[in-house]
Formats: C-alpha cells, sequence, structure tokens
C-alpha cells in the first residue's frame, strides 16, 4: 500500500480527517472483521498527521441487545459492545493526533452505520462539532467502506460538507462503484 496519498488542494485549517470504525471487533480475529482492516493503519496514521483543523475518531458503542444483533433478528454478529476490548480503537491506530471520538450506535432500539447520526435521526453531534470548528471539507477513511464509512459521507454531504472517501486508506466487504458516488457529490480520492 502507498504510504503517501495525494489529497486534492492540500489541507487546511477547514478541513477535517474522519476514521471510521477502526476498532478491534472489525479487525483480524474481532466478531465482524473487515478483510484488509488492520493494512489500514499505516496510511490512516499519515494521514492524520497532516494539518487538518480536527481528526475525528467514531467508535460504534453498542449496548447489549442491540437491534442490529442477529440475536434481534439484525444482520450482524454481537460486536462493539460498549466498554468491551473489540469496542476499543484498534492498537497501532496513533491516538495521540485524534481530537475528538464520536460514539454511535448507543441506543438499542437503533442501528448507525453514520457517524453523524443514527437511523432514527438522533444526532450524535459530528454535525454541529465540526460546524463549530469552521470545517467544510472532510476526508473519511476506516471500515467498512462500504457500510458505515459510506453511510457516513453520504450523510456528510446532507450537512454541507464536501466530502471525500480515501480509498487507499479504507476497506470494505463489497467494492463500490465509483460512478454512483459521484453522482451523490462523493470524490473518491
Amino acid at each position: 500500500m502507498n504510504s503517501h496519498i495525494l489529497l486534492p488542494h492540500g489541507i487546511s485549517a477547514q478541513d477535517a480527517l474522519l476514521i471510521i470504525d477502526m476498532q478491534n471487533d472489525f479487525m483480524p480475529g474481532g466478531a465482524l472483521p473487515v478483510p484488509g482492516g488492520h493494512d489500514l493503519l499505516h496510511a490512516i496514521n499519515g494521514l492524520s498527521h497532516l494539518n487538518f483543523r480536527a481528526v475525528v475518531a467514531s467508535q460504534d458503542w453498542h449496548p447489549m441487545g442491540h437491534c442490529s444483533f442477529k440475536e434481534q433478528n439484525g444482520p450482524w454478529p454481537a460486536h462493539c459492545i460498549a466498554g468491551t476490548d473489540g469496542a476499543a480503537l484498534v492498537g497501532g491506530l496513533d491516538q495521540r493526533r485524534i481530537t475528538h471520538i464520536i460514539r454511535k450506535g448507543t441506543a438499542t432500539d437503533a442501528d448507525s452505520n453514520s457517524a453523524f447520526h443514527d437511523d432514527s435521526g438522533r444526532s450524535t453531534g459530528l454535525t454541529d462539532l465540526l460546524n463549530g470548528l469552521g470545517v467544510t471539507r472532510v476526508f473519511l477513511c476506516g471500515v467498512a467502506l462500504d457500510v458505515c464509512v459510506l453511510a457516513s459521507a453520504r450523510h456528510a454531504v446532507r450537512a454541507g460538507f464536501e466530502t471525500f472517501i480515501i480509498q487507499q486508506a479504507s476497506a470494505g466487504i463489497r467494492p463500490l462503484s465509483a460512478s454512483s458516488l459521484l453522482e451523490e457529490s462523493i470524490k473518491l480520492v
């Protein structure tokens, strides 16, 4: 993997890096591993050292019995249960550069693939945080590209941010269509 990632127009004080769900349960050996997830650490750590106004990490932070779990007729095995090792940010992620942590999926009755708000519309506070910091562009990376990274990118566009997904620092379960992302005003870099 190329550790030097070229980002458009450089990075400024109006830009934020959103590191999506780089947690133990999404890594090899975890409850819901994303292929290649662990291989992203070098690229993400390099990105976090750029001159972003904010570096925000999201965490799935589910209560026991969360609606997304198979035991509750949801699509996923139990994962990222609040306070467990599986919910912790993965070792090797340079947390010194993270300025904020957003926890999502905290309500038992609503899933939250997006770092911006859950499926019932409850906000995580990320939009207000970024607006308060004067952020106008967001760059997303992490896992899973086709689930939580994509959902977060879609909500970033709706919240009015110029939105980029950094492909070299993201891993997914299924490939994404670049043309469909452009139709949604999400840029791939």
